[in-house]
């Protein structure tokens, strides 16, 4: 009688092509439409500026989907960025991304969208006052929690609330736009005449400017990290990303031709909440309704930005540059409950000082860093190897445009408008190395997270997880 190999466990397939969808939109569509439009707006100083900030984004935010597209094509496992990173680049580099991203890109990202929820669930309460910074932060960490349980909870119970608060706001934009086609029917069309007057053409400005337009838009690579959870990913991994990202393009600049067509350019730089105000020109005392749908959707990007995050440290374990405990998943549930406990822990520690304007700012800096080193690793691909099997191709000027693209994000406000910040965040992602050589490559301290792990797996009732090719 010969001895059965145990199954290992193994996360489901489980994501369709609605749930796909959903995934980009609901986590694109975030609280980025409803805060940064006057950032946009002051750092290139005329609302036409904005318009084509607005395009120029959302087509940078194709174009680098359809190479991630292509990547998730030949690449066929979860993790993003990492993944591809650590086939075309080495280790070292990707060890460098998960470093960074694990400890400060990810929580940054959750924490800053769970202020943005914050700020739009307590502001209603405190009238014409700043609510206190101390009620915003409470109520952004009870949001995380919550959306930690339940992603911990079901693969299909996440992906239920996704679809759910995706409808949500395209119909919070849906209205958003309707009420602007109104008023310009109206006649209101006073803030477009001379719309290119007083615009700023500095470098930094239009990297500023663009950092946060793409803020916005950051969600559009969040289906390459769960690769091995999407059905037939070959086809639906291409036809989603094109979907989502164009149907986000679009409301994104009608939902901006409606707040100039109620705003001024002054009344919408001065704006903290731009939605709000639109709400309370526009819908008078039933203002309050934008506040809800500002809120829901920033809760509906959180909960995406948590699937997918959990998932990349999951990823990172696996392939041993994180902790073994990271890499297991519960044994009923099949969720990768310790790394999204892991980054939940991350986030709140990163919520105490945080600061949305920074938050955004450092951590495009950082995220297209290491776009420009995946879309690399493609041109490489496509150079040196151009006979690996994929389902899905793009020209090769494609990924050549989009890094030029993320190399100017990177160098043009370091350049124009050094900042000490700038440093930082680059020594930290080099410190990376530093913890590499000694812990990962020559594997020091080997069994010191042993007894710990042990514990925790029974604690939390996981078991090692293998890949889902």
């Amino acid at each position: 009688m010969t001895e059965e190999k145990p199954q290992k466990l193994k996360l489901k397939r489980e994501l369709g092509m609605l749930g796909a969808v959903s995934l980009i939109v609901g986590t694109a569509v975030g609280s980025g439409i409803f805060m940064t439009p006057q950032t946009v707006i002051s750092s290139v100083g005329s609302p036409g500026a904005s318009l084509v900030i607005w395009a120029s984004c959302g087509l940078l935010a194709i174009l680098a989907s359809f190479c991630y597209a292509e990547l998730g094509t030949v690449i066929k496992e979860s993790g993003g960025e990492y993944i591809y990173i650590l086939r075309t680049s080495g280790p070292v580099l990707a060890f460098m991304l998960i470093f960074s991203s694990v400890l400060f890109v990810r929580p940054a990202a959750i924490a800053g969208m769970g202020l943005s929820f914050a700020t739009y669930v307590v502001t209603p309460f405190y009238g014409d006052c700043p609510p206190p910074v101390l009620v915003v932060k409470c109520v952004a960490a009870a949001a995380i929690i919550t959306l930690a349980i339940v992603n911990c909870m079901k693969v299909r119970f996440a992906m239920s609330i996704q679809v759910f608060f995706t409808v949500v706001k395209v119909l919070a934009l849906a209205g958003i736009i309707i009420g602007g086609v109104v008023m310009l029917i109206k006649g209101h069309t006073e803030n477009f005449e001379n719309s290119f007057e007083n615009t700023n053409v500095g470098v930094n400005s239009i990297g500023i400017a663009f950092y946060q337009g793409l803020w916005s838009y950051d969600g559009w690579n969040n289906l390459n990290s769960v690769t091995e959870e999407l059905k037939r990913p070959e086809v639906n991994l291409p036809r989603a990303v094109l979907i989502a990202i164009s149907l986000v393009t679009t409301l994104y600049l009608l939902v901006n031709v409606s707040y100039l067509t109620v705003m001024t350019p002054k009344e919408l730089m001065s704006s903290s909440a731009v939605a709000v105000t639109w709400g309370n020109k526009v819908l008078g005392s039933w203002g309050w309704v934008m506040s809800v749908a500002a809120a829901l959707s920033a809760f509906g990007s959180l909960n995406g930005t948590f699937f997918s995050g959990g998932r990349v440290c999951f990823v990172a374990a696996r392939e041993g540059h994180m902790p073994d405990i990271l890499s297991m998943a519960h044994v009923h549930r099949l969720t990768p409950s310790p790394a999204l406990i892991f980054t939940t822990i991350i986030s709140l520690v990163v919520l105490i000082p945080g600061d949305f304007q920074s938050i955004v700012n450092y951590f495009s800096f950082t995220a297209w860093f290491f776009y420009a080193i995946v879309l690399s690793g493609l041109i490489y691909l496509k150079i040196k190897k151009p006979d690996l099997p994929r389902s899905y191709k793009v020209p090769i000027v494609i990924p050549i445009l989009v890094l030029a693209a993320a190399i100017f994000l990177v160098l043009a406000p370091i350049i124009d408008n050094p900042q000490i910040e700038y440093l930082y965040v680059a020594l930290f992602i080099l410190s990376g190395v530093i913890v590499y050589i000694p812990f990962i490559h020559y594997k020091l301290c080997p069994g010191v997270l042993d007894k710990l792990t042990v514990f925790l797996q029974l604690f939390l009732e996981v078991a090692p997880a293998d890949k889902n090719l």
